[in-house]
């Protein structure tokens, strides 16, 4: 059996690096072409990550209608900045930060006043036993006030960070750590 040469055949992985799953190279390609105006190829990318980004809105917002057209403007949003996105990351992390700076931007001009949410965050969490016993984690989201839902969602699901938070939705940070708090004690007492 003839030797082979490890550290040669680990110095050649090491260049070319993993290989790209090939759905990444085609949505690669997907987003040059719309980078390039072909509307055909951003709406191919719009299939592919239409539901995430409704889901997202729909987290932050709380209502089904003004998600439904978050989400397009979000997509509007994206087509409009496209040339803006260098790739340093995959594109469905760039839609999804355009998506939840659309959705925080309009929260922000129709609920000036997040701190205001901290006291009915206390009084929606009184209504204890209102989910079914499975804990629908969905429909307690949506009894959240929204300040205290959007900085769960951006700091839970989306991993931004508090400081992060508070810079987006120009609160304190104090503010965005009271919001994570009393939303995490609501759902704990509703979904216990």
């Amino acid at each position: 059996m003839p030797a082979v040469n490890l550290s040669s055949r680990a110095s050649v992985l090491a260049d070319k690096g993993p290989p790209e799953p090939a759905l990444d190279i085609q949505e690669k390609k997907l987003v040059k072409a719309a980078q390039n105006g072909d509307s055909k190829a951003f709406e191919q990318l719009y299939r592919v990550h239409h539901a995430r980004v409704y889901a997202l809105s729909l987290r932050l917002c709380g209502d089904r209608h003004w998600a439904e057209d978050l989400s397009q403007e979000a997509f509007v949003r994206a087509w409009n900045k496209l040339a803006s996105f260098k790739g340093d990351s995959q594109f469905g992390t760039w839609l999804y930060r355009v998506t939840a700076n659309v959705v925080i931007s309009n929260l922000r001009r129709n609920k000036a006043k997040f701190e205001d949410d901290l006291d009915s965050v206390a009084e929606v969490a009184s209504q204890a036993g209102q989910f079914d016993a499975d804990g629908d984690i969905e429909k307690a989201l949506h009894k959240l006030p929204d300040g205290a839902r959007t900085v769960l969602v951006l700091f839970s699901i989306e991993g931004y960070t508090h400081e992060e938070i508070a810079s987006t939705l120009d609160i304190a940070v104090g503010t965005s750590k009271a919001q994570l708090h009393r939303a995490r004690n609501a759902l704990k007492t509703w979904l216990a």
